[in-house]
């Protein structure tokens, strides 16, 4: 199972979001999506455009995500809405699955993990938030790792996502636990040089 980075961009503007893009120069971005509701924080609350040539995962931090996803789903290739913002899980993740478009389950530090062994057959990955979610440079909660190995050990072919405090510390344990997939955000985009930020974790995780 391949192992890869993947930057984080949180924006307000479409200037803001350009920049940050800029910044990184990756082949594949997640775009942090918030509302204010769901988590504190507003991120991506504008009709945003998307540089070509590139790919891009949704990670909806928002209230009834249903209504964003119908609107937005084309722009993205793959798509992460959290278990605690939605009522029918099965709905959305037919609709996304229609749409040839891969789907995953976000899950907060809170929610144990028995609430999405339901639908484990039926996503392409999981995303295991490591930090209280909604801004960059929140506290890497190591406890969370557990959720990832248990994830495997039920799923060993499940992608598994881990999402918030990731660092060239972190990442080691994230990786040992099962991860192959890791949502950066303020390590890269905070750092002297994002792009040597980048290419450090590409290294330490040989994606």
């Amino acid at each position: 199972m391949k192992n890869q980075i993947i930057p984080s961009i949180i924006a307000n503007s479409q200037e803001e979001f350009n920049e940050r893009i800029r910044k990184v120069n990756s082949g594949f971005y997640q775009l942090d999506v918030m509302d204010g509701k769901f988590v504190k924080n507003k991120s991506l609350m504008f009709d945003f455009k998307l540089p070509k040539g590139k790919k891009y995962e949704a990670h909806l931090m928002i209230r009834n995500p249903e209504k964003w996803i119908e609107k937005n789903w084309m722009k993205f290739d793959s798509i992460a809405f959290h278990l605690e913002s939605t009522k029918n899980p099965d709905k959305l993740i037919g609709f996304i699955k229609n749409k040839k478009r891969k789907v995953g389950i976000a899950i907060n530090p809170q929610t144990n993990i028995n609430k999405i062994k339901i639908h484990l057959n039926e996503i392409d990955f999981v995303l295991v938030m490591t930090v209280n979610p909604g801004k960059y440079g929140s506290k890497f909660i190591s406890l969370m790792l557990n959720k990832v190995k248990q994830i495997k050990k039920i799923k060993p072919d499940l992608e598994v996502e881990v999402d918030g405090g990731i660092s060239d510390k972190t990442i080691v344990k994230a990786l040992k636990s099962g991860a192959n997939k890791f949502v950066v955000g303020s390590y890269i985009q905070n750092g002297e040089n994002p792009k040597k930020a980048l290419a450090k974790l590409k290294r330490i995780v040989k994606a």
